[in-house]
């Protein structure tokens, strides 16, 4: 069942055409096509290159501070309940954002200056929605225009529908796929190319369908791979759509079948006894050369891979491909034979540089690990070289782990990517020692240690730092098109314990699933899993499934889980509350990309509270130990912009986050205003009627999902132009 409500059509329409000829870009510009140059935010990143980049000047260091609220959209109507996890980011076009939101994720059209309501869709998929391994609004949609009049929404809606909308009336498109929508489960494939279940098959998407030219780009995405059923899940696919028709124009198998290229590093058949190893994260586009960049996932599953022996391509790889006909043009697998959870886990950033005096076109591939590996993006060569090193091996029965893996001589990490025992926490000799008691439980190591087998006496677990999160993840990264440099929020502090445990077999097929032995099994559930609109209430007449619990296991978190509010961390590995790793808890970073040499790193975000009031630090003085969590960032012309990934009570600002800004050159903070809750999308920015936005979605806790923008006073506005 679809609902479009336009409160008037008519009127809706002349009001959309009035926005439409007050945010006319600069003379010269082609009119219908919108860009960053023109103040437009018509990408999740900016532009099809990944950049999360705008030149726009008005908000800068001098006058950041002075921003207030313009608009805000609370989301909890959009679905049956609220919704605590909302991380879209809106686009803006011709002075409309749109944006998804809401545990039905719903699509909306708001006004740009006044965040007003202009039409909202939805997609009722009942059971089909209830079973999604994605739920909620996801990360946002996408926009096509053919420069005509013709301009449209696109978006995937829970159960892994392909939706076209009218983007002047929320209207689906009839000449899109049948009635403006595209059953994406067609084609998804179990074993050796069994069809999945419309209804109960697994696949879906929380990112936003990449749009270049004419061809929609969509990849797929699945469970947690923690504490899966089946290591036979569905495989993952990057399948290309007529923007205009729906018409299915090329799919590429990330998991190489017999006869395509890969199909060898699955040892002893194992490509047709796994799945996953899809693309979950943003795709990006070089439109000029007609190539594509996929950053893919893991196997199933994350932390296992005994039932697949081999390198298992593409698996953890940057894959280039076609445009027109998604043939393989290159590839890089940046981790062999994944079992760390290591995926691709954000847009790949196109970026022009010049190294040793020369242009390079350029890839640039952040990483979990902290580590950006960086290609020329046309051969797929290293642009600086990736030298096959020596790692620690594994001791899991039926595993075998790669003896090498690849790691960048430029530029160096910027996040930690292992655990030692000089990373222990220090506050005081006291709590030091601690430290290195908790730590005598756990194995220590390096970046690539691999997880081991859960014993109550010890080792519990290898204790590894950005794996399961951490470094970058989905929230991406940002490029500088003047400055040549690349800018992040990292975790710096996510510290994650792989213990394996042999699952109940009534739950899973698989050896070993994440665990702790001594503690009782639980499955580790993705973020927002059963809060879909339409999922039974525990507590309201709906029995909810029951949790599997024999033998010794235990959960800890995932890509969906919830670390320890207030910088703790380590699911358990901590010491009197605090993460038994140093901060810097979360840092901001730049590099310069023409070099390859890090610029500066900051921390980010206020010291938590359970740290700045912890008892054993009074009379301590304790530095900005910044935050832990994941958040992206927007940069422009002066400033980069990120919110707090946790809330605090200061003596600066009651409890709630601060949306931070930053000197590019330097790293030193300039400016914050208040939220009243942590971020969980990325920002982003736009203009409008001559006033520049900034707009972040906020949730977390008890907060439900709202998206806010700011804007400086009308008076502070005054004298300033149009982006150059």
């Amino acid at each position: 069942m679809r609902r479009t409500t336009t409160r008037n059509i008519l009127a809706l329409l002349s009001a959309v055409v009035v926005i439409s000829l007050t945010a006319a870009g600069p003379s010269g510009q082609a009119p219908g096509f919108p860009t960053t140059k023109n103040g437009e935010w018509a990408y999740y990143t900016g532009d099809v290159k990944g950049w999360r980049y705008s030149p726009l000047d008005q908000i800068t260091a001098t006058n950041f501070n002075q921003l207030e609220v313009a608009w805000r959209f609370k989301t909890d109507n959009l679905g049956t309940r609220p919704e605590f996890k909302l991380e879209g980011t809106p686009l803006m076009v011709k002075g409309v954002v749109y944006a998804t939101g809401g545990t039905r994720r719903s699509v909306v059209a708001l006004d740009a200056k006044t965040g007003e309501l202009i039409w909202v869709h939805a997609e009722k998929e009942g059971a089909r929605a209830v079973n999604a391994p994605r739920q909620l609004s996801g990360r946002g949609l996408s926009y096509w225009t053919d420069g005509k009049g013709d301009d449209r929404v696109i978006y995937v809606t829970t159960g892994y529908r392909l939706v076209a909308l009218n983007a002047k009336t929320g209207v689906p498109v009839p000449a899109f796929g049948t009635n403006g929508v595209v059953d994406m489960k067609m084609g998804a494939v179990v074993g050796k190319g069994q069809q999945i279940d419309l209804e109960t098959g697994e696949i879906g998407l929380h990112s936003t369908p990449t749009v270049a030219k004419d061809v929609i780009i969509v990849g797929s995405s699945f469970r947690e791979g923690l504490t899966v059923k089946t290591h036979n899940n569905t495989k993952g696919l990057v399948r290309a759509w007529d923007a205009k028709t729906g018409k299915l124009l090329w799919t590429f198998n990330t998991i190489p079948r017999p006869g395509e290229f890969g199909n060898d590093t699955w040892e002893k058949e194992s490509w047709a006894t796994n799945g996953n190893t899809g693309v979950w994260t943003q795709i990006t586009v070089d439109e000029d050369l007609g190539l594509v960049y996929l950053p893919v996932e893991d196997p199933t599953s994350d932390l296992y891979g005994g039932h697949r022996p081999g390198n298992n391509l593409f698996g953890d790889s940057l894959v280039c491909v076609d445009l027109k006909t998604g043939q393989r043009k290159w590839y890089y697998q940046i981790v062999h034979h994944p079992i760390w959870d290591l995926d691709m886990p954000a847009a790949p950033l196109l970026v022009d540089i010049n190294v040793d005096g020369k242009p390079v076109k350029a890839v640039a591939q952040a990483t979990k690990q902290g580590m950006l590996y960086v290609f020329d993006r046309v051969t797929g060569k290293p642009v600086w070289p990736i030298e096959e090193r020596p790692v620690p091996q594994t001791d899991v029965p039926g595993e075998k782990t790669s003896p090498t893996q690849p790691f960048p001589t430029k530029p160096p990490a910027y996040s930690r990517n292992g655990v030692l025992e000089s990373d222990l926490v220090d506050f005081t000799p006291e709590i030091k020692t601690q430290a290195l008691e908790v730590a005598k439980r756990y194995r220590l190591g390096p970046v690539f240690l691999p997880p081991l087998v859960s014993k109550p006496e010890g080792p519990l677990a290898a204790l590894t730092a950005g794996t399961l999160s951490g470094g970058v993840n989905w929230a991406g990264s940002a490029y500088d098109p003047e400055l040549h440099a690349f800018f992040t929020h990292a975790g710096n502090a996510c510290i994650a314990p792989l213990g394996l445990v042999p699952p109940p077999k009534e739950f899973s097929d698989l050896d070993y699933v994440m665990g702790t032995a001594g503690q009782t099994f639980r499955p580790i559930v993705g973020g927002g899993e059963g809060e879909a609109a339409d999922a039974p209430r525990p507590g309201r007449g709906a029995t909810p499934p029951p949790v599997p619990t024999p033998p010794p296991a235990a959960a800890a978190g995932g890509r969906g889980a919830t670390p320890p509010a207030g910088g703790g961390g380590g699911f358990g590995a901590t010491v009197q509350g605090l993460n038994i790793v140093k901060p810097p808890y979360g840092v901001i970073a730049g590099i310069n990309l023409d070099k390859g040499e890090l610029m500066w790193s900051v921390p980010h975000g206020d010291t938590p509270d359970n740290v700045r009031n912890h008892p054993a630090l009074k009379g301590i003085d304790v530095p900005k130990t910044g935050q832990q969590g994941n958040v992206g960032i927007v940069v422009t012309k002066t400033l980069i912009i990120a919110g707090d990934p946790l809330v605090t009570t200061t003596a600066d600002h009651p409890r709630g986050g601060m949306l931070r800004a930053y000197d590019k050159q330097t790293g030193k903070q300039v400016g914050a205003v208040f939220m009243p809750a942590p971020q969980r999308g990325s920002p982003m920015t736009y203009m409008v009627d001559g006033k520049q936005y900034i707009v972040v979605a906020i949730s977390g806790g008890n907060y439900s999902g709202e998206y806010v923008a700011f804007s400086l006073p009308s008076t502070a506005t005054r004298s300033t132009s149009a982006p150059r």
